[in-house]
């Protein structure tokens, strides 16, 4: 089980050139915590902002600083390089679209901190120390969905987490939504003071989309597991055998995480007993299940090495090698990578998702179900059992399947031809991150039918681990005799597998939107 690790506000994450950060540690910056830079990487990025001022100072060329910005690259900057900056973020501020939730924005910040400590960028000192003091506070930036396209980084965005920062727009304080200045004054911060580069360096770069695709990441994980829960006590509760999740017949796949996730199953089912009288082959959505899933799974962790590797990249230009005596510009910020990862998570989920719905078809099927109540109805026809939890989740899984469609090939031209092929990554990983929280809705309601399933005649759980989670799924939600609503009780069950993660049938959260 993948559980969140809340850190711990006595002691610190470190940045030292060698730790990577993971997208655990992005899930984590929803709380406050303590982020610290060594003396060593403390003395390289000074080293590097430095050299950048010495290398204006002799005249050389460097994007931003001495020139215009996007296309107006041809022309020169303001003489003063901090009214060069400021100009930057009014004018990127022009997002459009809800707010992006706090611990999306805090996951950003997080990303953008760790990409500049890493000493390319030429930002100064007192600026990443800005960013970490805000991340030891419950101080979040107001930030609106709509605005980047992936490309020269997630410009818009992070313009806005920079102008709260300075006490410009709003931002979050816990759950209170405010002013930027009184939410810095209340978490007793001083606002940013830019210097020379520091404007670029803060919006020139991929945090945005690293960090939702990180946070999509680490919601997956917690889906896949749960996805093998429910399908075990689905197992047990039609009494179906679990030969098809034996060993040797997922080693001739030829696929190892599709005999990973065998293994996982076989472990869940370990005590379980078949029930006579079954058919020799079950629906694709039982006997196909370790193949699907294992699937799954493979994607997911082909996702968190492409994003693992952005989080510990620098997605800035032009990059800065003071030890070289270089200031190469490039397009280091093109997010195609995360792109496609985003992509292929968001197609996954959604056939989790179609897994979860086929399960639990089959499970209120009368023909299919081993004789139990049509719907599940403790008295059908005088009740309707589950049928409206049915719908939702056909709603559901649809909605998922068109919002699968990939962002990374949406190309656009924009910004006068200057971005001519852009990647839409943060567009992409937001999507992943939603799909994550309209899968979890859908697994509740598989998890809903399981728990009725039991209460009107379905076999008991003979295996450990089945009986733990249909003792949790009970305690969770009453059986469903009357009819009620039943919205609250699929998001009940939704937050109950997610958060806690210490045993079958659990996790953490993945609730970001």
């Amino acid at each position: 089980m993948i559980a969140l690790s809340i850190p711990d506000p006595t002691s610190a994450l470190v940045f030292d050139g060698r730790r990577r950060l993971t997208p655990s540690d992005i899930e984590a910056a929803a709380h406050p915590f303590r982020l610290e830079l060594s003396e060593s990487a403390r003395a390289g990025v000074a080293r590097c902002a430095a050299f950048v001022n010495e290398q204006k100072a002799l005249g050389t060329s460097i994007y931003g600083m001495s020139t215009g910005f996007g296309p107006l690259v041809v022309f020169g900057a303001a003489p003063d390089p901090v009214e060069q900056g400021i100009g930057l973020l009014n004018h990127l501020r022009a997002g459009q679209g809800e707010l992006l939730p706090s611990t999306v924005t805090r996951a950003m910040l997080l990303a953008r901190v760790w990409s500049l400590a890493r000493g390319h960028s030429g930002v100064s000192l007192p600026v990443i120390d800005g960013l970490c003091a805000a991340l030891a506070t419950r101080f979040a930036p107001a930030v609106p969905e709509w605005g980047s396209v992936g490309a020269s980084g997630d410009l818009n965005p992070l313009a806005y987490a920079t102008g709260a920062l300075r006490g410009e727009g709003e931002a979050f304080l816990g759950e209170e939504r405010l002013s930027a200045a009184v939410a810095l004054e209340r978490a007793g911060l001083r606002p940013l003071v830019l210097q020379n580069r520091d404007a670029l360096g803060l919006v020139n770069g991929t945090s945005l989309t690293a960090a939702a695709a990180a946070l999509a990441v680490c919601s997956a994980r917690r889906a896949v597991s749960i996805a093998l829960d429910l399908a075990a006590l689905l197992v047990e509760s039609l009494g179906a055998s679990s030969t098809f999740s034996a060993p040797e017949l997922l080693a001739a796949s030829g696929h190892p995480s599709a005999e990973h996730v065998a293994v996982q199953l076989q472990e869940r089912l370990r005590g379980s007993t078949p029930l006579a009288g079954r058919p020799l082959q079950e629906a694709y959505s039982i006997r196909c299940t370790p193949q699907l899933v294992g699937a799954v799974e493979e994607t997911v962790r082909h996702a968190e090495q492409v994003v693992t590797a952005d989080l510990n990249g620098v997605s800035d230009n032009p990059l800065v090698f003071p030890e070289q005596g270089k200031v190469v510009h490039g397009g280091n910020f093109f997010g195609q990578q995360v792109a496609f990862a985003a992509d292929a998570l968001n197609v996954a989920l959604t056939q989790l998702a179609n897994l979860a719905e086929r399960q639990m078809d089959l499970l209120m099927d009368p023909g299919r179900n081993g004789g139990l109540p049509l719907l599940l109805s403790a008295k059908p026809g005088a009740q309707s059992g589950l049928a409206g939890v049915n719908l939702a989740a056909t709603a559901i899984v649809a909605s998922m399947r068109r919002y699968a469609t990939p962002s990374s090939i949406q190309s656009l031209p924009t910004n006068g031809h200057n971005q001519d092929v852009v990647p839409f990554g943060t567009q992409a990983a937001l999507e992943a991150l939603r799909q994550c929280e309209r899968l979890s809705l859908v697994q509740a309601s598989l998890a809903l039918a399981l728990r009725q399933a039991s209460y009107v005649g379905a076999r008991r759980p003979t295996s450990a681990a089945g009986a733990t989670l249909l003792e949790r799924l009970s305690s969770t939600v009453a059986p469903v005799n009357p009819d009620r609503p039943l919205g609250e009780d699929v998001r009940r069950l939704a937050a109950s597998m997610h958060q806690r993660g210490d045993e079958p049938g659990a996790a953490r959260t993945c609730s970001h939107f």
